[in-house]
């Protein structure tokens, strides 16, 4: 029997470009169609690295009200705490993409950096909003793919049905026509499946968008192999 990771309120993620193209399956014909959105970013080096890349990317995040020097002591304490846990549940974890404990860190700490090194930049405050589901103040259609990492669905017991419904048509609203929203993982802290997930599939499908699971490519949690797609 699975024993879950405990957590008290949203923990803040900080992964690479790396993680998400493999968390979201994202291909070059995808993240070079943008703009891209990335919803719940935290401290996430994402957008950074897509701009780095060329490519055209804005985040979001509640955390953005903070200033870069907040964000990243209060990134650092997270990553302390949370290999606390990792290493503890280590024999439950797939290690294939991060090896250990100690690298799995290393590489939080680098994207957290990377993250924290652009959003001090003055000139690049343009690419992060503070904003909180189910509510973005973004223009509608405004992008053409739409990313949320482990928020949606893990924290169901903080969050209810009508709010996961909500928040996934304000993901779609902000989404273009032709576009894509992805949400990653689709399974609680409990590594059980989100509960309402059928339901929430079938609500999607019979308002018009074309809502499926895929396979990710970093099944790093117990039962983390499927993501949300949702096209638009």
């Amino acid at each position: 029997m699975s024993r879950g990771y405990e957590q008290i309120g949203v923990a803040m993620t900080c992964r690479s470009f790396a993680e998400y193209e493999r968390m979201f399956r994202l291909k070059p014909e995808l993240t070079e169609a943008g703009p891209i959105l990335d919803v719940g970013a935290g401290a996430s080096s994402f957008v950074a690295e897509a701009a780095a890349r060329g490519l055209t990317a804005k985040a979001a995040d509640p955390m953005y009200e903070l200033s870069a020097e907040g964000i990243y002591r209060h990134g650092m304490t997270e990553i302390e705490v949370s290999t606390g846990k990792l290493t503890k549940l280590r024999e439950d974890f797939d290690w294939t993409f991060y090896g250990d404990p100690d690298r799995h860190r290393a590489m939080r700490e680098a994207a957290l950096k990377r993250f924290a090194d652009d959003y001090a930049h003055p000139s690049e405050g343009i690419k992060y909003t503070a904003a909180k589901l189910p509510h973005l103040p973004y223009e509608d259609e405004s992008f053409g793919l739409v990313l949320c990492s482990h928020f949606l669905f893990l924290y169901h017991e903080q969050f209810d049905y009508d709010f996961h419904i909500r928040a996934l048509r304000e993901l779609l609203r902000v989404c273009r026509a032709g576009g894509e929203v992805r949400v990653y993982p689709v399974i609680t802290l409990q590594w059980d499946r989100y509960p309402m997930l059928d339901r929430l599939l079938e609500e999607l499908r019979t308002t018009g968008f074309e809502a499926s699971l895929e396979l990710s490519e970093l099944p790093f949690i117990p039962g983390s192999r499927e993501l949300l797609r949702v096209q638009k």
